[in-house]
């Protein structure tokens, strides 16, 4: 599994600009799932990151949530507005991992309290999803030119220029 913290080491540039576009947006991402007819769903969700991990975890029985129940695949890219990306996105791939800790929630719900007042403490989690991240990419814009770059478990960061 690879964990957001052992992502961030490997592919330093575009857990940057995933992070700067996570924090720009209020911590708003575009969650891409399957649904059980095989097409795609795009759901908004707050990806948190937590105790070295990033976590999809939001409101239950949530038809996104039974979608990674039954096919753990996602895409996660940060939500855009700029038409030319001056600022840059990012799209994190991988498959979720249903946690079911509850002192991991616990402590989660405390943090989360603290960081935004949003109460959610003393609550049964439905799911608890960790990310393992596959693969990734960035795009950015760079002295007018597009860069984007892309990583892979085992493997650098590598950059195309258009």
């Amino acid at each position: 599994m690879t964990t957001w913290n052992e992502f961030s080491e490997a592919a330093p540039r575009i857990a940057s600009v995933f992070t700067r576009r996570h924090t720009a947006t209020g911590n708003l991402c575009m969650l891409a799932t399957l649904r059980s007819d095989g097409f795609p769903r795009i759901s908004p969700m707050e990806p948190r990151f937590f105790e070295g991990q990033l976590w999809l975890a939001g409101m239950p029985n949530t038809t996104k949530f039974h979608d990674l129940a039954r096919d753990p695949r996602f895409c996660l890219h940060t939500a855009t507005i700029d038409t030319h990306v001056s600022d840059g996105d990012a799209k994190l791939f991988g498959v979720v991992k249903d946690v079911q800790d509850k002192a991991l929630h616990q402590r989660f719900a405390e943090a989360l309290f603290e960081t935004t007042g949003f109460d959610i403490r003393g609550r049964e989690f439905g799911h608890f999803y960790a990310a393992d991240l596959t693969s990734a990419s960035a795009v950015e814009l760079t002295d007018g030119r597009l860069e984007i770059t892309i990583w892979k478990p085992g493997e650098p960061e590598r950059v195309v220029r258009k």
